[in-house]
């Protein structure tokens, strides 16, 4: 059985998972936007956000705001390889990129590294400000955010420790 104390991978590798994941979609989308591939990888990213949030120090309600970002760009992400509308898929993903926005500006306040804070406040402001005017601006101009949020699972990876919580050792399994 699982032990929920216990910690099976480090924050870094839990950064990296998603950036390395993401960053062949992000690619492929500047390359060509109607690449059906992406999605693929896109929903394989936003399921490997999932430990990073249960890992990140925030607020209950942040975690809670990232978790949201999972189901609602997962939901957005099986909408499209589903071939519904794109308008209804495009708004469930900005909904999704709302609450993201939420948890990475909250997770990186709280972060003892200024490289976190700093790229993390601008990466959650500009995906959730876009979902907010993306009526009016193009999509060219959320692909930015997609760059920045991939600089700072870097970040996270290179600067950001878990909070002093010592790690549960692993208990034996009585035989």
């Amino acid at each position: 059985m699982l032990d929920h104390r216990r910690r099976y991978a480090g924050l870094r590798l839990l950064a990296l998972l998603p950036l390395l994941l993401f960053l062949p979609a992000v690619i492929a989308f500047f390359a060509d936007p109607d690449v059906a591939w992406g999605e693929y990888l896109g929903v394989f990213f936003h399921l490997s956000i999932l430990f990073l949030v249960s890992r990140l120090e925030a607020a209950p309600w942040a975690k809670a705001a990232g978790y949201g970002w999972v189901v609602l760009d997962v939901l957005a992400g099986i909408l499209m390889i589903n071939e519904v509308e794109y308008d209804t898929a495009w708004a469930v993903r900005l909904g999704g990129h709302v609450l993201a926005g939420v948890w990475i500006v909250a997770s990186s306040l709280v972060s003892r590294s200024w490289p976190v804070r700093v790229v993390g406040v601008i990466t959650g402001v500009w995906l959730a400000g876009y979902s907010f005017v993306g009526t009016l601006l193009a999509e060219e101009f959320l692909r930015p955010a997609g760059i920045m949020i991939l600089v700072w699972f870097a970040l996270l990876a290179i600067f950001h420790r878990d909070p002093g919580h010592p790690v549960a050792p692993a208990t034996p399994v009585p035989a």
